[in-house]
Formats: C-alpha cells, sequence, structure tokens
C-alpha cells in the first residue's frame, strides 16, 4: 500500500511539473510577441460598457493577459480617469458612448467618477449614455446626468425611487440555537454589536445612518438640478412619487432624452460624426484604449523621474494567521503595508507617498502596527492619506498616521471605538447537543476565554477595562495624529460614524476631494510639478497568480458548498471575526453600510 502511495504521489508530481513548464514555455513565447500598441483611426469613438462596482483601481490577471494580450484594463476610477484623459486629448476620438446598466460602486467612488466624466466634457467632444434590458438605477443615472444625451430602449427599468440600507439582526436565532452573545465595547454609537443583542437599531444607530442617507440623497437631488434645472423640492417630490410607468415620467421630465434600441443610437451617432448611414461607426473599446500611450493620444508626458507613489490598503485589517479555503486572501496586513513602505522609502525617486485607504477596519492590534509604520514614513518623506469608499474605525486609525487626510464627501469614515465580541455557546453545547466540558487550569484567569460558559462577574470587568484601554489608546493615537486633545477627539469619536464632510468639518479630515487631490497635495508637499505614478502593490507576474490562482479556486469551490445564507457578506464578516484570536479588540465598522 505505501508502494503505491509513493508511486501515485510520484507521477501527480511529475504531471504537476510537466504543466507548470508548459505554463512557462507558453508564457515566454507570448510575451516575446507581445501585442502592438492599437492604431487609433480618426474619427472613432470611445465607447465601454459600465455596470456593477467600479472599484479604485484592479490589476490585470496574468492568465487572462497572456491568453488574450489585447485585453488592456479593466475598468475601475484609475483606469477611467486614464482612458477619459487621453480622450479628451486624442484628435481621432470623436466621443464617448457610455453603455450602463445598474451600478453598484460606493457613493465616494461614484463621486470620482463623476468628476472624471466632467473633466473629459471640459474638451468640448460629446458624451452619450444608453441603456439595455436591464435599465438603469440611481447610481448608473447619477453618471449619465452628466451625458449630453441619455437613451433608453421603451420597455426596460428605470429606478428613480430613493435610497435604503438593510441591517440584518442575528439575535433571536443565536438565541434559539442556545448561544449568547457576550459584549463589551466603548462607545454609545458603536454599534457593530447591535445585530447580535437586539432586533432592531438603536436612536444613535440610527441617527447615523440617516445622515449617510441623507448625505448620499442630497448629491444624487443636486446632480439631477444640474441636469434639470429643476428644484431640489420638485427632484424629491419625484423620487417619492408612486414608480409606475417610470419610463415615461423620465421621457416627460427631461430625464431621458429619447427612447431609442441600440442600432438606434448608434445611428444618432453616425449621424453625429459625420458617418454614412451604411458605413460602419469606427470605435475602440475600453481595455483596447487603455494600451493606447499619452504620448499618441496628444498628452504631454512629464520627462521626469520623480515619483509619487501610490500604496493601496483595501480590506479588513486583519494579523496574518494564514489562509482558510472559507476565507478570501483579499485584506490589509501589518507585514503586507510594512513591506510596501519599505520599497518607496529605499527608492530616491520617490519623493512623496499617497495611501488610499478603502477599509472599515478590523483589529486594533494590526490597525496600531500599521499606524506607527505610517508615522515613521512621514518623517522622512510626506505621506498624505487618501479615503476611498470607506476609511473608518481601524480604517480611520491607520490613515490618521499620515501628514494629511484627504476624505470624499460621501466617504464613510470616523466610527473611533473599540469592541470585543464572544459568544457563550454552553446552552448550544449541553443542552442542545448533549456534549459537556470539564476544565483544569494552574490560575484564575488561565480560562478567561472559555466560551462553554458564562463569563464570571470578575471576568466581565477585566474584559471591559481591557476594551476601555483599547478605547484610550485609539484617542489618545487620534489626538496626537491630528493635533487635538483627548477631549476633543472623545466628543467626536465615541463610535459614531461620519460622511467625509462631517468629519471635515469637526478636524478629521483636512482635505475633501478624491485621490487626485490627494496626489496634488503629495506633490505639493514634495516640491515637484512634473512626476510618475508608481502604484503598489505591484501587479503579480505569472508564476505568482499560477499558485494565487489555486487557492483563489479552492476558496470559491468551498463558498459553493455553504447554504445561501452563510454566503451572504455580512455572515462572512462574522467568519472572518470568529477565525481570529479569542479576546481580540475590534476597531471595525458596525455593518456593511451600502447605500442603494
Amino acid at each position: 500500500m505505501q508502494f503505491l502511495k509513493t508511486f501515485l504521489a510520484s507521477i501527480l508530481g511529475t504531471i504537476t511539473a510537466l504543466v507548470i513548464l508548459l505554463l512557462i514555455g507558453f508564457g515566454i513565447v507570448v510575451s516575446s510577441s507581445s501585442e502592438p500598441e492599437p492604431y487609433v483611426r480618426s474619427n472613432t469613438v470611445l465607447s465601454f460598457s459600465l455596470s456593477g462596482d467600479i472599484p479604485a483601481r484592479t490589476l490585470t490577471d496574468p492568465f487572462e493577459e497572456l491568453l488574450n494580450p489585447s485585453l488592456g484594463a479593466k475598468l475601475s476610477l484609475q483606469s477611467l480617469k486614464g482612458n477619459l484623459s487621453k480622450a479628451a486629448a486624442d484628435e481621432n476620438i470623436e466621443g464617448v458612448w457610455v453603455k450602463t446598466n445598474f451600478v453598484s460602486a460606493s457613493w465616494a467612488n461614484l463621486e470620482s467618477a463623476y468628476s472624471y466624466f466632467e473633466d473629459y466634457k471640459e474638451s468640448g467632444k460629446f458624451l452619450y449614455f444608453s441603456t439595455d434590458d436591464i435599465g438603469m438605477n440611481e447610481k448608473s443615472y447619477f453618471l449619465a446626468s452628466l451625458a449630453d444625451s441619455v437613451f433608453s430602449p421603451p420597455e426596460t427599468n428605470f429606478e428613480f425611487d430613493g435610497f435604503v440600507t438593510q441591517i440584518t439582526f442575528y439575535n433571536e436565532m443565536l438565541d434559539r440555537i442556545g448561544i449568547e452573545p457576550e459584549i463589551f465595547r466603548v462607545g454609545e454609537y458603536k454599534s457593530a454589536v447591535e445585530p447580535f443583542t437586539q432586533m432592531e437599531s438603536s436612536d444613535e444607530s440610527e441617527e447615523q445612518l440617516r445622515a449617510i442617507l441623507n448625505a448620499a440623497s442630497t448629491r444624487f437631488v443636486e446632480a439631477i438640478e444640474k441636469r434639470t434645472g429643476k428644484s431640489a423640492g420638485e427632484i424629491n417630490e419625484m423620487l417619492s412619487s408612486a414608480p409606475i410607468g417610470r419610463l415615461e415620467f423620465a421621457l416627460e421630465n427631461g430625464l431621458i432624452d429619447a427612447f431609442a434600441y441600440h442600432d438606434e443610437v448608434e445611428a444618432i451617432i453616425k449621424e453625429r460624426v459625420g458617418v454614412e448611414e451604411d458605413d460602419d461607426l469606427e470605435t475602440i473599446s475600453f481595455g483596447r484604449y487603455s494600451r493606447v500611450s499619452q504620448s499618441n493620444a496628444g498628452m504631454d508626458v512629464p520627462e521626469t523621474s520623480d515619483k509619487i507613489a501610490v500604496i493601496y490598503a483595501s480590506g479588513a485589517i486583519m494579523p496574518d494567521l494564514g489562509s482558510s479555503p472559507f476565507m478570501s486572501e483579499t485584506g490589509i496586513t501589518a507585514e503586507s503595508v510594512r513591506k510596501q513602505l519599505e520599497s518607496v522609502l529605499e527608492d530616491d525617486d520617490v519623493k512623496a507617498i499617497v495611501f488610499h485607504v478603502n477599509s472599515g477596519g478590523g483589529a486594533a492590534t494590526t490597525s496600531d502596527l500599521i499606524w506607527h509604520d505610517i508615522r515613521r514614513a512621514s518623517e522622512k518623506k510626506p505621506v498624505i492619506a487618501s479615503m476611498g469608499s470607506v476609511a473608518a474605525s481601524g480604517g480611520y486609525y491607520i490613515a490618521a498616521g499620515a501628514d494629511t487626510i484627504v476624505a470624499g464627501e460621501n466617504t464613510i469614515t470616523g466610527s473611533i471605538g473599540i469592541f470585543n465580541l464572544l459568544f457563550n455557546s454552553q446552552e448550544l453545547f449541553n443542552e442542545n447537543l448533549g456534549i459537556a466540558f470539564e476544565t483544569f487550569e494552574t490560575h484564575e484567569y488561565a480560562d478567561l476565554f472559555d466560551l462553554t460558559r458564562p463569563f464570571t462577574s470578575s471576568e466581565e470587568r477585566v474584559i471591559q477595562q481591557n476594551v476601555e484601554r483599547g478605547y484610550e489608546t485609539f484617542v489618545s493615537k487620534m489626538a496626537e495624529s491630528r493635533g487635538m486633545t483627548y477631549d476633543e477627539i472623545d466628543e467626536v469619536a465615541r463610535g459614531r460614524v461620519w460622511t467625509g464632510v462631517d468629519a471635515h468639518e469637526r478636524g478629521l479630515v483636512d482635505v475633501l476631494g478624491g485621490i487626485d487631490r490627494a496626489i496634488e497635495i503629495a506633490a505639493e508637499k514634495a516640491g515637484i510639478d512634473a512626476y510618475i505614478l508608481d502604484n503598489y502593490p505591484k501587479q503579480k507576474d505569472l508564476y505568482q497568480q499560477l499558485f494565487a490562482s489555486g487557492n483563489a479556486q479552492l476558496h470559491m469551490f468551498m463558498m459553493n458548498l455553504l447554504p445561501e445564507p452563510l454566503k451572504r457578506e455580512e455572515t462572512q464578516d462574522l467568519m472572518m471575526l470568529m477565525n481570529q484570536p479569542k479576546g481580540s479588540n475590534w476597531a471595525i465598522l458596525p455593518f456593511r453600510i451600502d447605500v442603494n
């Protein structure tokens, strides 16, 4: 039997080695015959689809690039800005045609995308939006509101009925299965624990959620005011009207310009650019156009070796405890941030650093390590924090290490607070499953985090005092970073979530703007006018991706085995917390806040 195991293992190893060698050889052949830069003919229209999320940055999959070298960049804020800037300058690009449907991007990222379309329109070239059988929601229409013309087929969807967010509560479910949440927190607004202890939001939680909803609604109404010339009151009345016959309603009120199918929109564009009806419209895709160089598009390219490093940090802030097939590998660890900081600090050409944070927080201990490393880096080179969709709790903690904090108007930030979430499973094991535990310890607190029994009163005091110490440390370091007193930070902390605008008014943020404003400030502080952007983390090469993709595929396979409720993002967040060391203090957002 042992011989058979060894024999099969040898065969498997040989096959794996051959596959890797074939991929390496294939990669060398393909890379040696790289795709030439696309040629853009005169009278061309940049045409692309815009739906789903719009992340700050995406990395190209080396496998896709290997199999399809002409693929180019995927849509992100970074690539959208690049392509629209080139299209504005390129004499061969006549205009932009965006085919959109439901968009799910955060409001902070939508603000950035909106500004890129605004900048493009200053070129005087046309911007058309059209939709398909899915139709548009408020987020896609927010961007479409800038267009010269908006087209829709006569039978599709048009969402125009306001904004909503929803919280999931688990208290009764936990009670039914015999699990009792043990909650320790500081801050009446630190409502991360509420889904496990009650069945509706507290007044404090509702207050901050309504502020976020109202901020998104106000910005949307402003965009519609600009397009239609109607007052805010009139637009709010439109949003509150019964959503019956919304497409006709949109046409009558100037929200869309005409009913038109795809071929009819194409005919309109042909007429606009002077193409005969029987001739083909010359278009170029988003991915192909991303491979056109700035110089060939007619843009000025800086002749300098000076660089501004942009470090993108996205996901939960967690200790690196190794991987689990049920947990995603994306996230922010102290080690990954430290390595990237070391790389940019060692590069003499890098004159300043922009630290782009998109995180609802995570482990307080990890957040503190990253805060410390950002502070140390800022002693050597200017460091500007750029807040993305969310930079709250631990996300705010790590951003506060920078010299200057820049946030979008609708960035979700603040949430300066600490909690500890533990689950007493005594009833589940003893009464429901018939499992008992007997514990032996050498000292009084050796079994402090034993979750098979309730905490004693002295144990509760110990854990609560540690949480309070964590909060005091958090507030003290934020006061040190912001040049404020402890009491001034405490007044705006207590776990309270703020929009970027509100955080700016309260001194938690220095400047309102997106990542481009952060880059401008970095250049000013470094005293440079011309620079190259150097983005981190670096793109994985084919061989790194080969092994990383195996873990990703295993993760996807294991997730598909779970029942649907366990695949929800909120449940994944809970699984992530439970996968960490017991007793950890958490600096994390109350819950995922998606305003749709």
